[in-house]
């Protein structure tokens, strides 16, 4: 009697008042709003649920396969991108070292290199593009931007000219075109550790630690003894090593090395998957995990519109709003994390 008596003078049972029901979830939003990857993550949850809805044959198994494709080499790239955006730099780059490295390994092979020494080359040449990024831009201190626009130019020229401008078919036996992501499974896989990789490098490990100080604030953390020029080229070499790792897996993938795969397209959607998932472009935060979500979100993007037919120069359109709007909704949680009005 006395309980229904409360809730006819209150209208909620006793000691749970309306107001604090709706303070307990608030205070739930802003638990979940403290993960860093919450928008990128809520946002793929919609689009998912938007695009089943529009089209049963969104879920299905073939789809997914077609969502990996989108999504898994873009993902690789952008673990590396975080790592150099963390250090407050940009590698621009790195779509042509997407191409350069499965090259490189190709003509290893037909000089008579065994594929996996071939593969170790390929990297190499990679490392070596990275190398060269970090040390002009550290070394003679010209701006990342710059540095990397001219390498990408010149990577683009070297590949056209060792392949003479016509695609490669790289050769490899069962096993070996398996482990390097002859079908996407293997290549959704190898994304996927490499994201849970450079992660807890990034937030586990002293090399993680320096690398988010170096590019929070360099002047404090080369006060403190980090060399923060050895980690902003190890991160450029980090990020070109990821970038010819995925061309490498695509072609296998593919059966065949295209001088102009990959590209600005591919580097420009890595950015973008490593910003729309909390990567700050001002250095000194940024998330792996984020990015490998905001590559799905891209790819959920572009292969729902493409079953739902829409014109490519339209989802152009929409990624731009999409990039912008994701940023908006990340600068005001990062208020929120910080205690500040949203």
């Amino acid at each position: 009697m006395a309980y229904q008596e409360n809730i006819e003078t209150t209208g909620a049972p006793r000691g749970r008042s309306a107001g604090e029901i709706a303070g307990d979830w608030y205070r739930r939003a802003i638990v979940l709003l403290q993960w860093r990857e919450a928008s990128i993550t809520l946002a793929g949850i919609a689009l998912v649920i938007y695009f089943q809805w529009t089209s049963p044959y969104f879920l299905s198994a073939d789809n997914l396969g077609v969502l990996g494709q989108f999504a898994a080499a873009t993902a690789i790239i952008a673990a590396g991108e975080v790592m150099v955006l963390v250090n407050r730099e940009l590698d621009l780059s790195v779509g042509q070292v997407y191409a350069l490295a499965p090259l490189v390994m190709y003509f290893a092979q037909q000089a008579g290199t065994p594929l996996p020494v071939a593969v170790v080359l390929a990297l190499a040449a990679a490392a070596f593009v990275g190398l060269l990024n970090g040390a002009i831009t550290v070394g003679l201190r010209v701006p990342s931007f710059v540095t990397t626009l001219g390498m990408l130019f010149f990577v683009n020229g070297f590949n056209l000219t060792i392949s003479g401008g016509f695609p490669v078919q790289p050769e490899a036996g069962a096993f070996w075109k398996t482990l390097f992501g002859g079908n996407i499974a293997v290549q959704v896989a190898w994304a996927v550790v490499l994201v849970v990789i450079f992660q807890f490098v990034l937030t586990k490990t002293r090399w993680g630690l320096h690398t988010i100080a170096t590019g929070g604030n360099p002047i404090g953390a080369a006060e403190v003894g980090i060399r923060t020029g050895r980690v902003k080229i190890g991160n450029f070499m980090i990020c070109s090593v990821l970038g010819g790792f995925a061309g490498i897996l695509d072609a296998f993938r593919i059966e065949s090395v295209d001088p102009l795969a990959g590209g600005t397209e591919i580097m420009f959607m890595a950015i973008a998957s490593a910003v729309i998932g909390g990567t700050l472009l001002t250095g000194g935060s940024g998330t792996v995990v984020g990015a490998f979500l905001g590559a799905v979100v891209l790819g959920i993007l572009k292969d729902g519109f493409t079953i739902s037919g829409v014109n490519a120069y339209t989802f152009d359109m929409i990624l731009g709003i999409a990039i912008v709007v994701t940023m908006i909704m990340n600068v005001h949680i990062s208020r929120i994390r910080a205690g500040g009005k949203p």
